[in-house]
């Protein structure tokens, strides 16, 4: 009976494949290379110069790298510090002006006065107290009889110096 198409069943017909898979005849010729070692292989002049300029790279990469983190580290330092001595200097100015204004407030003759009599116990003073002196009008000042030499501070360059040329 030949076979309708019409197919009987839920599940489809498998279809067969039309081509055979070729199946490979050739064998791979294998060479077993035998492990030497590392002191063995031999690198030619041309390996070697790209391995040692990469090497120098990476090792001037490193140094710029370096020096950059390390200038980097310091003027962070330096700003920190920088910081500290502004705010220093800041409560310093204001200490000062402080002590200004205590001390313009404390300087007026009522103030020195009224300390004067309630702490050091001092009074005005009477005319009993008045005692009068006669000077006579020459001039006491005496002419200085040596010479007075004024040194300044000099290096230890100039140190030297004046005592090679005197």
């Amino acid at each position: 009976m030949a076979r309708s198409r019409y197919e009987y069943g839920t599940n489809p017909r498998k279809l067969e494949p039309n081509y055979e898979p070729q199946k490979r005849t050739k064998k791979r010729n294998l060479k077993i290379v035998q492990d030497l070692p590392r002191q063995d292989i031999k690198m030619s002049k041309m390996q070697k110069k790209k391995q040692v300029k990469l090497t120098l790279l990476v090792l001037m990469i490193f140094a710029v790298l370096l020096t950059i983190s390390y200038r980097n580290s310091k003027i962070s330092e330096k700003f920190s510090e920088i910081q500290n001595q502004k705010k220093q200097l800041a409560t310093i100015q204001k200490e000062n002006e402080q002590l200004k204004v205590v001390i313009e407030n404390g300087e007026t003759l009522n103030n020195v006065e009224k300390i004067a009599k309630e702490k050091l116990g001092m009074q005005k003073l009477t005319n009993k107290q008045t005692v009068y002196i006669n000077l006579p009008k020459e001039d006491y000042v005496e002419s200085a009889s040596e010479e007075v030499v004024v040194e300044e501070d000099k290096n230890w360059f100039e140190q030297i110096l004046d005592k090679i040329f005197k």
